[in-house]
């Protein structure tokens, strides 16, 4: 079936390089999010794209909109990321272990994430439920792999492995000799059986 505009034709494909554009966007974004938090301004992220400013606004035309943007794509990337890790590393508690070392990437370099998450801007609303529904079922689906081998403790859901990830991952912004990854590495070391 087409793909209908609200005039009645069909609505256009996003053209390759439109996609691209868009790509390269969102990967500049991310680069700047990380390193200047969320407030970078636009024309930072326009030239680490190398594009004009123009550009961010016809696909993005609020910052809220590309903040969400960058997020929904991280988030996807990491769930997307467990099913593979769980195919091909092997023990699943590896799988489990890199997993986890990815979502300790992304919680880390979400520099100003937790207060534009707090503004009152309705594109925000959404983010943490997706965020959410998207990355517990996978940690979960590594969990039970892991806890199915033998190798992890069954005691613990994946809810709460994620809520315990995040807790030791606050620290970051807040003592530069904090080391977040030797915290979670410790915490994932605890679940592996003897």
């Amino acid at each position: 079936m087409a793909n209908v505009s609200g005039s009645g034709w069909p609505a256009p494909r996003k053209r390759t390089d439109a996609r691209r554009n868009a790509q390269k966007l969102l990967d500049a974004a991310a680069a700047a999010f990380a390193t200047s938090g969320v407030d970078v301004p636009v024309r930072d992220i326009a030239a680490r794209a190398g594009v004009g400013v123009g550009t961010i606004y016809r696909h993005f035309p609020t910052r809220a909109d590309l903040i969400v943007a960058v997020y929904r794509h991280q988030i996807e990337a990491c769930a997307e990321a467990g099913p593979a890790l769980l195919a091909h590393s092997n023990p699943p508690h590896t799988a489990l272990a890199r997993w986890i070392d990815l979502f300790v990437d992304f919680l880390v370099t979400k520099q100003g994430l937790a207060e534009a998450l707090r503004s009152d801007a309705a594109a925000f609303q959404t983010l943490h439920a997706h965020f959410l529904d998207r990355l517990v079922p996978v940690c979960a689906q590594l969990l039970d792999a892991a806890v199915t081998a033998g190798e992890t403790r069954s005691d613990i859901n994946a809810d709460e492995l994620m809520h315990g990830v995040g807790n030791l991952c606050i620290g970051v912004g807040y003592n530069p000799r904090y080391d977040a990854r030797r915290m979670v590495e410790v915490l994932i070391s605890g679940l592996r059986l003897s």
